[in-house]
Formats: C-alpha cells, sequence, structure tokens
C-alpha cells in the first residue's frame, strides 16, 4: 500500500508541475502561486505521513481531496499537451492566454463534478434493469424478478437517511427475490451492527439470500490471535440471519414456485490473483440435477472466466460484484470507462457468453474513495423471461 500511495502522489506531483503553466500565463501573481503550492504540497505530505503510520481512515478522505486536485489537472494537461505539441512547430511560443483561460474552465467544471460525486455521489442510487431470455426458463419463473444488492460495505457509512433512501429504492422494486453478493463489512462484523434493524426490513415474498465476499472474512485487519478472527466470522454470519438472509456457503437450495423450481447455488469468496479461493462450485453443485436452471451467487466476477464457464454444469446466471466499477469513470450513451477495465474483464454490468450470462452490481456502498463518481451506487433488478 506504501508504494502504491507513494506512487499516485508522485504522478500527481508531475501533473501539479505541468498544469501550473496554466497558471503562471494567466497570473504573475505570487500569492496565487504560494496557495498552489502549499495546498498541494501539504496533503501530499499529509497523504505519505499517514500511509506509513497505518492512518487509513484518514488517508480515504485525504484521497478524496487529491483526487478533487489530481483529475481537473489531468484533464486541463491534456488541453495543454495538445497545445504544446503544435507549439513545437511554431518556434515554441509562449502559452496562449485564451488556451490556458479555456484549461481553467475545463478544470472547474471538472472539479464540480468530482465535488458532486464526492459529497452526494456514495448516495446517488440508480436503478437499473435487465430482461434475460432463457429458452429452457420453467414456464412458471417467467416473469420472475430478482433485485441484487452487492458490497454493502457498512463500516464505511456515517449517513442513515442516506442509505435508508437506497433500502427504500430495493423494497419498492417489490421483486420476487433479493440475492446478496457479498461484502457486508468492510473487516469487523461489529460494523453492521448499527444498521441491522434497517436491513431487516427488506422483503421478497421468494426468500433473501447471500454469500460473503473476501472483505467478510476479517483477511484484512491485524487480530490479537486467531481465535477472535474465527470469532468475527461466527458473529457476521449471524448477522446475516438477524437482517433476515439465508447466507449459502458453497452450498445450494431449491427455489420452488407451483410445481416448478430453479436451483439458487451460493460459493464462497474465489478471486484471481493474490485474493483467496474459498469458494467450491463443484461442492456447491454437488446435488443439484444437470438440467435444473441454476443461478449461481458468486462474488468475484473472475470465478465467471476461471471457474464457473468451464463447470460440467450449464449455469445459466452468475451475480457478482466485488470490482465497484472502481467507484469512478463514466457511462454515457451505452460507452462505459473505469480503470477498473485493466484490471477486470468484467467489471459491471450484463455479459454473456455461450449462453450463459453474468451480471456484474456496481455495488451499494463505498470503500476507500468516500463516495462514488460517474459510477453509481447500484441497485440490480434483473427479469427472468422463457424465450
Amino acid at each position: 500500500m506504501k508504494k502504491r500511495v507513494l506512487a499516485i502522489v508522485l504522478l500527481w506531483l508531475i501533473i501539479d508541475v505541468y498544469f501550473f503553466a496554466a497558471v503562471q500565463t494567466l497570473t504573475v501573481n505570487t500569492t496565487v502561486y504560494l496557495a498552489y503550492w502549499l495546498f498541494d504540497g501539504l496533503l501530499g505530505a499529509t497523504i505519505v505521513l499517514s500511509a506509513f503510520t497505518g492512518k487509513t481512515k484518514v488517508i480515504s478522505w485525504l484521497m478524496a481531496l487529491m483526487l478533487l486536485s489530481f483529475v481537473p489537472k489531468l484533464i486541463g494537461s491534456i488541453v495543454l499537451l495538445l497545445e504544446d505539441v503544435t507549439r513545437l512547430f511554431r518556434g515554441f511560443p509562449p502559452h496562449s492566454v485564451g488556451v490556458s483561460q479555456f484549461v481553467l474552465i475545463i478544470a472547474g467544471v471538472f472539479f464540480l463534478l468530482l465535488l458532486f460525486g464526492v459529497t452526494r455521489g456514495r448516495h446517488y442510487y440508480k436503478v437499473r434493469r435487465e430482461t434475460l431470455y432463457f429458452p429452457d426458463l420453467p414456464e412458471e419463473f417467467d416473469g420472475f424478478t430478482i433485485t441484487q444488492l452487492s458490497d454493502i460495505h457498512s463500516g464505511s457509512f456515517s449517513d442513515a437517511e442516506g442509505v435508508q433512501k437506497g433500502l427504500d429504492l430495493v423494497n419498492a422494486q417489490q421483486s420476487d427475490m433479493i440475492l446478496f453478493t457479498g461484502d457486508l463489512v468492510n473487516n469487523h462484523a461489529a460494523e453492521m451492527d448499527p444498521w441491522i434493524p434497517a436491513f431487516a426490513k427488506l422483503e421478497a415474498p421468494y426468500g433473501k439470500y447471500s454469500v460473503l465476499g473476501n472483505h467478510d472474512y476479517g483477511d484484512y485487519m491485524r487480530w490479537d490471535n486467531v481465535n477472535d478472527k474465527d470469532a468475527n466470522l461466527v458473529r457476521l454470519k449471524n448477522v446475516h440471519k438477524e437482517i433476515g438472509f439465508r447466507l449459502l456457503l458453497n452450498e445450494s437450495l431449491t427455489i420452488d414456485k407451483n410445481g416448478e423450481s430453479l436451483a439458487l447455488i451460493g460459493v464462497e469468496n474465489w478471486g484471481k490473483g493474490g485474493f483467496h479461493k474459498y469458494g467450491d462450485l463443484e461442492k456447491a453443485a454437488a446435488r443439484v440435477p444437470d438440467d435444473a436452471f441454476k443461478v449461481l451467487m458468486s462474488h468475484d466476477p473472475s470465478h465467471w472466466d476461471a471457474v464457473t464457464m468451464g463447470h460440467h454444469q450449464h449455469v445459466h446466471l452468475t451475480l457478482s460484484g466485488h470490482t465497484h466499477g472502481a467507484q469512478f469513470g463514466f457511462e454515457l450513451f451505452g460507452f462505459k470507462w473505469s480503470p477498473i477495465k485493466y484490471v477486470y474483464k468484467q467489471w459491471a454490468g450484463l455479459y454473456e457468453q455461450s449462453g450463459k450470462y453474468l451480471y456484474v452490481n456496481r455495488g451499494f456502498g463505498f470503500l476507500g474513495l468516500k463516495g462514488r463518481i460517474g459510477i453509481w451506487p447500484e441497485i440490480a433488478v434483473l427479469t427472468l423471461r422463457r424465450k
């Protein structure tokens, strides 16, 4: 983490130096210069100091402030770079005042967008709907609706009214079933205690079901001993019960409707790279008939390509989360981008391959960055239809 923070701060300072050319073009006021470098210098130094002293909660707020400075300057620097390319062919004259003014205007617009994301974006919930067609869907489940939640990260919450707005939206969908695909907390089961009454009021006639995510195991915090860590996981499993969710731990169950059924399968977290591989699809689906219609909950979408697609049973629909869409990016006119796409092949929304579907939820909560910018918190509503 320390190396990562240092790299980010270094990149930010490089952009700072380049963007400063626009400021110098528009003013020679030394007070402006001092304020420019004093703010960024103190913020950068504080971030590095917090990283090396382990103050992770402070870092998340400081990184949000840094983002407010970094991204507008990065966008503005792209315009400056284009101007510098033309200056090479014009004898390298001074920067244009007009271009520098335009750069500051662009930077200001992006600053306002980022400010909204950091202050309001964390509870700017979006209901996203998809209708999926399957030729072998049992007739009784034609039109069956699933509301999927993922990555609640209750340890990051502080605004009860904002959270309740999201929960009210969930109940307003009146879906047949609610599925939660992991990361109920950041690290500790106790983070969920203040929110149990609110989440317990979620309702669905065919039940509420859940799986664990990578943060639920307590792997990212230092415990006094192994017994404390084990007790934390036991407590977290009980929290799922208290909010009315049936937690599936590498197991399956049958959802019945008027004499027909579908198989709901839940695996523990399985992630590529350095993430733990607690999930066992073979074990979870051991009692599921080959011809059953199958819905799988698996927190990390990398499990789909690595395991699910190659499984001997046809898993019709997999629901995942984990990526958060990096909580930063944009989605406009059907086009979406986030830096997380360079880490995860499937990172947000619906994917299809060989008649099998994967839906990656952008997450209900937030972690690290104290907000969301462009990739808004999500409540997914999936309607199953018989083709």
